[in-house]
């Protein structure tokens, strides 16, 4: 009796299959998320000029507040006021707060003093801020921020119409020498491209405190952090998942509306900024943790098939030329968007970024599963 054996695929199948599944999802991405940002222009916003009161909190900061503080309390704009919450501070902030405070009548504060008996995240120092404020529309952002136009506050405010509950803005970094700020300005980069693409799809999943606007009623009527108050991190972008849908937010990223801040000069500090970060994640809807799981899994997958293909001479020219297009494309992709929110010297480095990226932050997470890397706010 003869048999007929069908041999298994080989692995070389194998990989030639997860590489161009890999790479029809990484396309899908770029093209259906990230080109958003780069090619869709802003649309002509029409409103009025609602008040607003912009927050920030500020834990020993008085270097920055001294340096950054003026571009925010100089907006060209005609009714807001700027809430610096003064997070238990022991450097001068108090004093250079009230010295300010003097030239600025627009400035307020609120103090919390320091209880040994008493500890508390970002989460309560922005509470007491959003509770002081005098209007509906909250403009965030940090102490270690400033505005690069006095048109800032303008430009989000154009998003203040009476359906919006959230404006998600663009809070990017310094430029300064050095290959920890070039990843540093490139992973912002992207991730703008995420947060801001996915809104713009009809899937908003967060927002960055640096530069972010929402209601204070729908603060209270949700309230608050109350759902994730056990976390150090998420008071914006949990906040931002647990409440931002396709009719209730927008996003504003013309040149007008960037807030920069100064970025980590060690790896050390990154890494300890990162961990913080990082540990929201897990936390998100259902939903966006498989939209930003394809799209790393399908990232490394794609590096990694190609790379066995590589090494095992399997690679023939039409896989090389697949390669090469999604290279084309995302650096396409890339270079209108770092246009649009202005970064520069960031477009043949991302393509090493591109790679490393999911690794690095892998490890952080790794890092997080650790007892003595329970992250603090400050």
């Amino acid at each position: 009796m003869n048999f007929t054996i069908f041999s298994p695929f080989s692995f070389q199948d194998v990989a030639l299959g997860i590489f161009f599944l890999c790479l029809a999802i990484q396309l899908f991405y770029y093209l259906f998320f990230y080109s958003r940002l780069g090619f869709i222009k802003p649309g002509v916003k029409k409103a009025g000029q609602s008040p607003v009161s912009i927050i920030i909190c500020a834990k020993d900061e008085a270097n920055n507040l001294r340096e950054f503080l003026p571009s925010i309390l100089t907006q060209e704009y005609p009714e807001y006021e700027v809430i610096v919450v003064n997070d238990c501070s022991e450097d001068n902030t108090q004093d250079l707060l009230e010295e300010l405070q003097k030239e600025y009548k627009h400035l307020r504060i609120s103090t919390i003093k320091k209880d040994p008996k008493f500890t508390h995240s970002k989460k309560f120092a922005l509470f007491i801020g959003i509770k002081a404020a005098k209007h509906e529309w909250l403009l965030l952002t940090d102490a270690d921020c400033y505005a690069e136009t006095p048109e800032w506050l303008s430009a989000m405010q154009k998003n203040f119409t009476g359906k919006t509950d959230i404006v998600l803005g663009y809070g990017g970094y310094r430029e300064e020498k050095g290959l920890l700020n070039k990843y540093i300005r490139y992973e912002t980069t992207f991730i703008a491209m995420q947060y801001l693409g996915f809104a713009m799809a009809g899937f908003p999943y967060m927002g960055v405190g640096r530069n972010l606007a929402y209601r204070k009623s729908l603060f209270f009527k949700n309230k608050g952090f109350s759902s994730h108050s056990n976390l150090m991190s998420g008071d914006d972008d949990l906040f931002v998942n647990m409440l931002a849908t396709k009719g209730n937010t927008k996003t504003e990223y013309s040149i007008q509306s960037i807030i920069r801040s100064v970025p980590k000069t060690s790896f050390k500090e990154w890494g300890k900024q990162k961990r913080r970060h990082i540990t929201t994640g897990s936390h998100y809807k259902r939903r966006d943790k498989i939209l930003l799981a394809g799209e790393i899994f399908s990232r490394e997958f794609f590096y990694l098939s190609f790379a066995y293909l590589l090494v095992t001479q399997s690679l023939i020219p039409w896989i090389a030329s697949a390669f090469l297009f999604r290279w084309i494309a995302q650096l396409i992709i890339y270079n209108y968007t770092l246009s649009r929110l202005d970064e520069k010297h960031l477009l043949l480095s991302s393509l090493i970024f591109d790679i490393a990226s999911p690794l690095l932050n892998l490890g952080i997470f790794i890092t997080n599963l650790s007892k003595q890397h329970r992250p603090s706010w400050k």
